[in-house]
């Protein structure tokens, strides 16, 4: 049911390979994913911050604070979250497995896991697989990944661009899954991305956390948070073209995000149950942080969503949804539009709004909803979804 068309087209990243496999641990699909980085290469990632953050993910911010990564090993259908000291035991093993087969430090390798909650690691099935992941290892395979990290997803993400910077050519290629519970907190549930680029790790997690701010923490399906969020940015310098220098770190930058918000967007235009792609805007407010909190509180409203689902131009829902959001304004101000009708205006409905000029624009795949505070010239956009049978259907049997 996803909304829009999806991009399979990428560039190869000089300096990563990987390899997709299916071991067995959801049924045929493929589902276990192995990514090498060339000798040299610098990594940053952002992560989870849920009290509840599964087993890979604090034993790979441990290993990613101690050493260079050289791989990522990454299953789907069990998100060893929840499991305790047996999930730490149980997530290092396949560190360790990894790192005999490529002669490398268990360290240098970073376990990810994305499914069910609250069970064992089938390690014996993901270890049984990684001697032919390492043989089958090629460039080209960013698509077999980015279907080899998906469980409710019902299509692979995939970005890539291709720039030039002082007379040389600079490519970054990413991949993310996810499809419910996601609001993220730092990175979405997932996500790949290599760039040719040469950029020590500091530097990188700071252009890695800018970007993010602008994609992966602007959408939300559920407004729930996963144990296992990951937003991953290696650079293997294999172009030769250096970060440090502030012009090209400018370009590189906006390339960046450019390129996360298409995955970020891709993950709502494939959110569980989705018919409609949703942007809320708030503008003209008196900071971000206002604007944020407002659109927000109406990107997240069930009784928001299940309207846009039915196609249903109930703009009193949408103020009840700015109501409860935390913020001090002047409601008297608002104006409030989905698409390009006005809705409501100076806080109360707009003298030539018709219902008919609702419904009409709300039967779109693709709504905006803008609402302007006139308060400010501060602005945020929150990307979401509708709610859906199909979603409910999604979760009910996510386990049967």
């Amino acid at each position: 049911m996803a909304v829009g068309e999806a991009n399979v087209d990428f560039y190869n990243v000089s300096g990563v390979r990987l390899a997709a496999i299916s071991a067995g641990i959801i049924s045929e699909a493929l589902d276990v994913v192995l990514f090498e980085f060339v000798e040299g290469s610098s990594t940053a990632g952002i992560f989870t911050q849920s009290l509840f953050a599964a087993a890979p993910v604090i034993l790979g911010k441990e290993h990613l604070e101690r050493f260079t990564p050289r791989y990522f090993l990454v299953n789907s259908g069990n998100a060893n979250a929840a499991t305790g000291d047996l999930g730490m035991a149980d997530a290092l093993d396949c560190c360790k497995a990894t790192s005999q087969l490529t002669g490398t430090r268990p360290e240098q390798t970073l376990p990810f896991s994305t499914g069910v909650i609250g069970e064992r690691l089938p390690v014996e099935k993901i270890t049984a697989v990684i001697a032919e992941l390492t043989e089958n290892l090629e460039e080209g395979n960013w698509l077999q990944a980015a279907t080899g990290i998906m469980t409710t997803d019902t299509r692979p993400k995939i970005a890539s661009r291709r720039f030039e910077v002082a007379g040389a050519s600079v490519t970054i290629t990413g991949i993310a899954k996810g499809a419910g519970m996601i609001q993220p907190n730092m990175a979405t549930m997932l996500s790949y991305i290599a760039t040719d680029a040469k950029c020590d790790p500091a530097l990188l997690k700071e252009l890695l956390m800018g970007a993010a701010e602008k994609s992966f923490n602007r959408i939300t399906v559920d407004s729930d948070t996963s144990t296992n969020d990951s937003c991953m940015l290696t650079a293997t310098g294999a172009s030769g073209v250096d970060l440090s220098v502030d012009a090209t770190r400018a370009i590189f930058l906006v390339e960046l995000t450019s390129l996360m918000i298409e995955l970020a967007q891709g993950v709502i235009r494939d959110a569980e149950g989705a018919t409609k792609f949703v942007a809320v805007t708030v503008e003209a407010g008196p900071s971000n942080d206002v604007c944020l909190e407002m659109a927000y509180a109406i990107a997240n409203s069930p009784l928001m969503k299940t309207a846009i689902f039915a196609s249903d131009a109930n703009w009193g829902r949408i103020v009840m949804a700015i109501g409860k959001a935390k913020v001090d304004i002047d409601i008297k101000k608002l104006d409030i539009y989905i698409g390009d009708v006005c809705l409501m205006s100076g806080g109360g409905k707009a003298p030539d709004y018709t219902e008919a000029s609702g419904a009409k624009v709300m039967e779109d795949e693709e709504i905006t909803i803008t609402v302007r505070l006139n308060a400010g010239d501060c602005q945020q956009t929150v990307w979401t979804s509708d709610l859906s049978h199909e979603y409910v259907r999604i979760n009910a049997e996510y386990r049967t």
